[in-house]
């Protein structure tokens, strides 16, 4: 695996930053397993690392960072690795409120809220509530999220606009969709990172990764680094990207 430990900002190309990052953080377990550890070790550790890469996108000028948190399949884990990752979202929800108002993080929130128990769906709505008018980094954190939920749940909303005569059913389209998703205001994001190897999106940003740069490392999440991310960014910054058009083609 290559070294990114020399890595720093000033590689990188100021004009070509991506706007919007996707992150899979994966790797926790596997992680936690390999220092002997309980597996909510290994979360906990992730989650340090996702409040570190939180300040280094921001630093990179990135819009949005979009965390995979918990996904809508993370309910089939073991009841006491679940209900001790309800508790560390609650946790990390509230202590780092301050910091992130103070940082000027803008939080929301991505997926079927109404699902979590009472306590850590409040605590989310309130950090969304007290950072909505920051104007900093986004961090868009995915709790019972799954892609395909998101799309459903889009459906629905346009068949009920549809039900109540407010659209007709040939007026939903692409465009119309994508402005029922949970955060429309968001830009789709333009990489997408995978840590700890797989080769996977696991229902994450379905509609909105159609044309999203893939990047994957074999670093575990909670070993995951700035200069990690600057790499991501590199990598990114080599890449033409197309959207199905024919771009300088050889001939």
């Amino acid at each position: 695996m290559a070294s990114h430990t020399n890595l720093s900002v000033e590689a990188i190309d100021p004009n070509r930053i991506p706007r919007h990052v996707a992150v899979i953080m994966d790797g926790n377990g596997r992680w936690a397993t390999r220092q002997g550890l309980m597996r909510i070790e290994g979360h906990r550790q992730g989650y340090l690392t996702l409040k570190s890469i939180v300040s280094a996108a921001a630093d990179l000028n990135i819009e949005v960072l979009s965390a995979y948190g918990f996904s809508s399949e993370n309910w089939r884990r073991p009841k006491l690795e679940v209900t001790a990752l309800m508790n560390l979202i609650r946790y990390a929800a509230r202590v780092e409120l301050e910091e992130m108002k103070h940082n000027g993080v803008r939080i929301v929130v991505s997926g079927r809220l109404h699902e979590l128990p009472a306590g850590v769906r409040k605590q989310l709505i309130q950090d969304v509530e007290e950072t909505q008018d920051n104007t900093g980094i986004t961090l868009n954190l995915a709790i019972n999220y799954g892609g395909r939920n998101e799309i459903a749940d889009a459906a629905k909303a346009a068949a009920r606009l549809a039900c109540e005569g407010s659209i007709q059913p040939d007026d939903i389209d692409e465009q119309m969709l994508s402005g029922l998703m949970y955060h429309p205001e968001i830009p789709d994001p333009d990489i997408m990172i995978r840590t700890a190897g797989e080769l996977r999106t696991s229902n994450f940003l379905m509609w909105e990764t159609a044309y999203t740069e893939i990047y994957v490392t074999e670093t575990l999440w909670p070993d995951f680094t700035k200069e990690e991310l600057i790499a991501a960014v590199l990598d990114f910054q080599k890449r033409t990207r197309k959207f199905g058009k024919v771009v300088n083609e050889q001939r």
